[in-house]
């Protein structure tokens, strides 16, 4: 299709700022960016798409226009969502390079304008090809009752003879496609090694299809990247534990342009539908915060309670009796700290939560997520415990989440993704059954998430089963008891560290740690003995304590862990 024809399409909203006389070029696909180099994912003829995030000074216009040309690009689109007007630094750095640039009227999504080019597009290419495209098109935009990506799979098992699978990044189906009778089922360990290739390409900038074999059958793996928001990410890393993935049992490194050129045309339709699903869990998201927002300021069990029958309905639909609820906190870290946390954990956690055996987007859908800070923080629903499950609560088959299952199923894929620079840690409460116990569950999946960050490995998770009995009973603490409490204690240690280097604090974790023994804890610290009596003297100087009482061992150590 011709630029032409989409300044010529009105519900587009695209007006045109520049390059009039270069209207016949023909475009190829569209990309939605921010990124201040996006070079490596264009091919040439794009329309790009762009809210001008990547822009912080006049002469970023420039480079990024630049850019553009020399990947060979048909034209750019910038909305006018986040500025009023279009820059005319950006103007002018077009009309240098004889770029044709658009701007985007702030109430016509991207979204819209990626399915209207791809389903262009696709309908120029000849034959069955085109017709599979529209086809598509038709299944994809018309809603639910259209049967969504799975449907669309199955019209490329039926009209071009290929099985295909829509992954996580964990490797578990999302949708899958049936042949000849086969089912759309992946083997477990087939689904997690595409998914660590497909992991391990995306942190290594390889563009798509990537060539993997598994399981004695060959497969291609095609990138499936968000067509809005995660496009605009600036480092790979904000987006790679979530973005899903097409595996198709083929060798794509035989195929013609023009059914490579269809399958990045399913993808862009793909990626649609998981804008539409990542909207729609908009509700779940803001129901979460506001019960942890609750619980974290110490509300009222009863304003809790109200907050929590309002959840119940949006996450059980038709579930009659009010459900139990477990609380995982995740934690996403880089070593280099310059990538915000919360949003990939958060991402991430919604997909690992998702039962492993399950296809579809049910499960993920019955799960509300918030991101507090670096932390993301999941509030999942569960029926009623039914009578008689105390025995198998007993016997260790209590419904629900389990810290070990999770782990199994996601560790390998996602310690690809992490590389060696990342680490997922995630911590499980037991079940509660009233918003009482909300304030504790929470507590409690933290300690556990500490627990599991104190273990090596990429991807370390632990259970409510793993902490000893004294820090389940910390969260029940009050706040103001345990500020005063820690205070008393460990301020005045604090205090003289600051003015003296004197590393007090870390002495008495090591003394105690080592259960009072000199030998141990002098050997620790590599410290003489006599260095060590000295700290531990100055420790009871200030403190008025002994540490050669049991109580005071205590104190300090739960003032410690309360710390």
């Amino acid at each position: 299709m011709r630029l032409r024809a989409l300044l010529e399409t009105e519900a587009l909203g695209l007006r045109l700022l520049g390059g009039d006389d270069e209207l016949d070029r023909t475009v190829r696909g569209v990309m939605t960016t921010d990124l201040r180099d996006p070079s490596r994912y264009l091919s040439g003829g794009e329309l790009v798409l762009t809210g001008l995030a990547w822009r912080r000074e006049p002469e970023d216009s420039e480079r990024f226009v630049r850019i553009l040309t020399g990947a060979g690009v048909a034209g750019l689109a910038a909305g006018e969502a986040e500025m009023a007007s279009i820059p005319d630094d950006l103007i002018r750095a077009c009309a240098r390079h004889r770029l044709p640039l658009f701007s985007v009227n702030e109430n016509v999504s991207f979204a819209s304008i990626t399915e209207h080019v791809v389903r262009q597009v696709s309908s120029e290419r000849a034959g069955d090809l085109a017709a599979v495209v529209d086809r598509h098109r038709r299944l994809m935009t018309s809603g639910p009752a259209g049967g969504g990506p799975e449907v669309v799979l199955d019209l490329l098992g039926s009209d071009l003879d290929l099985r295909a699978w829509v992954l996580s990044p964990t490797g578990r189906a999302i949708a899958g496609s049936s042949l000849a009778g086969a089912g759309p089922e992946l083997p477990a360990a087939v689904s997690a090694t595409l998914a660590g290739e497909h992991l391990a390409a995306a942190r290594t900038g390889r563009r798509g299809p990537h060539r993997v074999s598994a399981g004695g059958d060959t497969y291609s793996l095609f990138p499936i990247s968000h067509s809005g928001r995660a496009m605009s990410a600036r480092d790979v890393r904000e987006t790679v534990l979530s973005d899903w993935f097409l595996a198709v049992e083929a060798d794509a490194g035989d195929w013609s342009p023009e059914r490579l050129d269809l399958l990045d045309g399913v993808t862009q339709l793909i990626a649609v539908e998981r804008d539409r699903r990542d909207a729609a869990r908009t509700v779940r998201r803001r129901l979460a915060q506001e019960v942890l927002e609750l619980v974290q300021t110490g509300a009222a069990p009863a304003e809790i309670a109200a907050r929590l029958r309002v959840a119940a309905p949006v996450l059980l639909p038709g579930l009659g009796t009010a459900p139990h609820w477990q609380v995982v906190v995740a934690r996403v870290e880089w070593e280099d700290g310059d990538i915000p946390g919360g949003p990939v954990a958060q991402a991430l956690l919604e997909e690992m939560l998702a039962a492993p055996e399950a296809s579809g987007p049910e499960p993920s859908d019955r799960i509300a997520v918030a991101h507090m800070g670096d932390e993301a923080v999941a509030l999942v629903p569960l029926p009623a415990v039914p009578a008689g499950a105390e025995g198998e609560e007993a016997a260790g088959r209590a419904p629900g989440l389990h810290a070990d299952r999770i782990l199994a199923a996601v560790r390998e894929p996602l310690s690809r993704g992490l590389d060696d620079d990342g680490r997922l840690t995630l911590g499980v409460s037991a079940a509660v059954h009233s918003a009482e116990g909300l304030r504790g569950a929470l507590e409690e999946a933290r300690h556990a998430r500490r627990v599991a960050a104190a273990r090596p490995g990429r991807v370390c998770a632990a259970g409510h089963q793993e902490l000893a009995s004294h820090v389940l009973l910390l969260p029940f603490v009050p706040d103001d008891v345990r500020r005063a409490f820690t205070a008393r204690l460990l301020d005045p240690l604090r205090d003289y560290d600051r003015r003296h280097r004197a590393e007090l604090i870390p002495t008495l974790e090591a003394f105690l740690d080592c259960d009072g023994s000199w030998t141990r804890c002098a050997t620790r610290l590599h410290l003489h003995v006599n260095t060590l009596r000295y700290r531990v003297g100055r420790i009871e100087q200030l403190t008025g304590r002994d540490l050669s009482r049991l109580e005071d061992k205590l104190d300090f150590f739960l003032a410690l862990r309360m710390s």
